[in-house]
């Protein structure tokens, strides 16, 4: 059975989540959590009925290379990840620009200001698979 991979784009209010088809060619945003839910149950949920194998992570990066407070706040949900899914893969991605390339997506696709805010996170969560899909296959 063909294992999936999965992406979480981790902010403070949302988590955009992504998952790859089975082939694991191309990314399609699935979801997008509350991050001040119960997003662990809701990963376990999709972990264990679509067979998923890896959990990339957006690591927001600044500019300059350097991790800010909302690097520490991925790196902190990261590990309770890690802890609760001990037999996944677990990948930390550099997102920069990934926000901003989603937005982009959403205008160009005519969505509306109101309904972007909801979108932009699962949007960027494609992304930030689909980079990362397309380096394995490189």
């Amino acid at each position: 059975m063909t294992r999936r991979i999965v992406a979480l784009d981790m902010g403070t209010v949302r988590i955009g989540v992504a998952m790859s088809d089975p082939l694991g060619s191309f990314a399609q945003g699935v979801a997008v959590w509350d991050a001040e839910g119960d997003w662990l149950s809701d990963l376990r949920e999709l972990v264990t009925s679509r067979n998923v194998s890896t959990v990339v992570v957006g690591l927001p990066i600044r500019e300059n290379g350097t991790k800010g407070p909302s690097a520490e706040n991925v790196e902190a949900k990261t590990e309770a990840v890690r802890e609760a899914f001990p037999d996944l893969e677990i990948v930390m991605w550099d997102e920069r620009y990934t926000s901003t390339i989603a937005n982009r997506v959403l205008i160009e696709g005519d969505v509306s200001r109101k309904k972007r805010k909801g979108q932009v996170d699962k949007v960027a969560a494609t992304v930030i698979l689909q980079g990362y899909l397309d380096s394995l296959r490189r």
